[in-house]
């Protein structure tokens, strides 16, 4: 293992596939990078001295004092420093993550843009870019009818452990009362009475018969 930068990279990588692995180096960073010290791109990354090693870093953490073109850098005139600058490892999200608090800060279009989680550049919003958005309505499961009850409030129905309302299927009567008798009894037709004929109607003859 080679330690290049606070990155452990495994020795049997190639040079140029190792460089790579430090977040903010590139393809063409690492070759431009050997192409000034010298180095096989082919060359396994064990065998490099410690002499070369420090020569690596200091081209990585100074780009620009080796005469690194501007554009091969990833924070060009620093909107604190104004100066050209090559962020790697974990200056990378820290610088990303105070431009967008000042950009929020600020009250700016594109502060606005991130704060609502929108697309930043310009890029379209109709077709593509829909997640975390506007949420459709969630389906909900069914709920569970209430049963009002007295001074407790409201109970679920079905609970267990309640007693049956009075007057259901297989409920027993309470103790210490009878069934009044005569209960589910129809009431009898009075004696002796008979049903009075309507007054001025008679019987017409069955039909085909004589008297």
């Amino acid at each position: 293992m080679v330690r290049i930068v606070g990155n452990d990279i495994h020795g049997e990588r190639k040079m140029i596939v190792g460089l790579t692995e430090i977040r903010g180096i590139g393809y063409m960073f690492a070759n431009t990078i050997l192409n000034i010290l010298k180095i096989d791109p082919n060359q396994r990354i064990g065998y490099l001295s410690s002499e070369q090693i420090l020569s690596i870093e200091s081209i990585i953490k100074n780009p620009s004092g080796s005469n690194f073109p501007s554009w091969f850098l990833n924070r060009r005139k620093d909107i604190e420093t104004g100066e050209d600058k090559h962020l790697i490892t974990s200056d990378i999200a820290f610088a990303v993550r105070n431009d967008v608090e000042r950009e929020k800060t600020s009250g700016s279009w594109r502060g606005y843009r991130h704060m609502f989680g929108l697309k930043v550049r310009g890029q379209r919003t109709r077709c593509t870019g829909r997640k975390g958005g506007a949420v459709g309505v969630a389906k909900g499961g069914k709920v569970m009818p209430t049963q009002t009850g007295g001074a407790g409030g409201t109970s679920t129905a079905g609970a267990e452990g309640a007693e049956p309302a009075a007057g259901a299927e297989g409920a027993e009567p309470a103790a210490g009362k009878k069934e009044a008798p005569g209960a589910g009894k129809k009431e009898a037709p009075a004696a002796g009475k008979k049903e009075a004929p309507a007054a001025g109607k008679k019987e017409a003859p069955a039909a085909g018969k004589k008297k």
